[in-house]
């Protein structure tokens, strides 16, 4: 396979391009640039310095990848852009590079960033995850794999959204959102389980309800929270995978966890 490269373009010297490579009219690929083969560049995206590209990427037109973070602290040190494989880009997306010397905004594989979505500097967005148009991440945010943004969205810097968990759209996030939990309203609040995304990714009814259960149980009325979490920690490897995987995530948290809505667990 051959590298295609539209004569409108500018490819700099240096930059790595592999076969099969499509890069349409109106592109600029800086030198420090790795694509990777099979993907594809459509019209007026702009690639800087220090960005990896893997392969089978579709990047649509407008798109910045790179570019300096929007942050008051960073002094031209060095730092990179990480984009894994099968990733669709839309419109319009812009992807800042990192805060921190040597320091990586990263995307995952297998992700559909859609229409307007800003990924800021040290950002890192797991695999198979879906994120709607103007969505908004700040610093440092992370993101576990198959989480469903809802257009619109914003989502403060140093927040944590745990892995096949769905924000709904318009709203800000300002803590971190547990694993398998859909979320959303006014304050922000876990409505219940993302069941949706659970069935679609395999989950059982009874996975789906053993998770269920779990939640019930930490936040049970009749103990504090913080004792529940003490106990559940100290029992952590009697739990399930997907249960330990809960746990991990409580007890990293920095910013605090979103809580439940009354109805959310059916006012247990």
């Amino acid at each position: 396979m051959s590298v295609k490269i539209h004569p409108s373009s500018i490819v700099e010297n240096g930059a790595k391009i592999s076969d099969g490579v499509v890069i349409g009219p109106f592109c600029y690929v800086g030198a420090e640039v790795e694509i990777g083969s099979g993907t594809v560049l459509e019209s007026f995206v702009r690639v800087h310095d220090l960005v990896t590209i893997g392969e089978n990427c579709k990047i649509c037109e407008h798109t910045t990848i790179g570019g300096d973070p929007q942050d008051h602290g960073f002094k031209n040190e060095r730092s990179y852009v990480r984009i894994g494989n099968n990733n669709l880009i839309r419109e319009n997306v812009t992807i800042s590079r990192a805060t921190g010397e040597d320091c990586e905004t990263v995307v995952g594989d297998d992700c559909f960033i859609m229409e307007g979505v800003h990924l800021a500097h040290n950002v890192k967005i797991g695999n198979h995850v879906t994120i709607a148009n103007k969505v908004g991440l700040s610093g440092f945010v992370e993101v576990g794999d198959h989480v469903v943004f809802g257009g619109m969205a914003g989502v403060h810097q140093f927040v944590r959204i745990g892995a096949f968990s769905m924000i709904g759209g318009l709203f800000r996030v300002v803590k971190d959102v547990p694993p398998f939990t859909l979320s959303g309203g006014v304050p922000f609040r876990l409505l219940g389980l993302n069941n949706v995304g659970l069935r679609r990714e395999g989950f059982s009814s009874e996975k789906r309800r053993e998770i269920y259960n779990f939640y019930r149980d930490l936040y049970r009325r009749d103990e504090l929270f913080t004792k529940n979490l003490e106990r559940v920690i100290q029992n952590r490897d009697n739990y399930s995978p997907e249960i330990q995987q809960i746990i991990d995530f409580y007890k990293a948290s920095k910013r605090g966890v979103t809580f439940w809505g009354r109805a959310g667990l059916n006012n247990a």
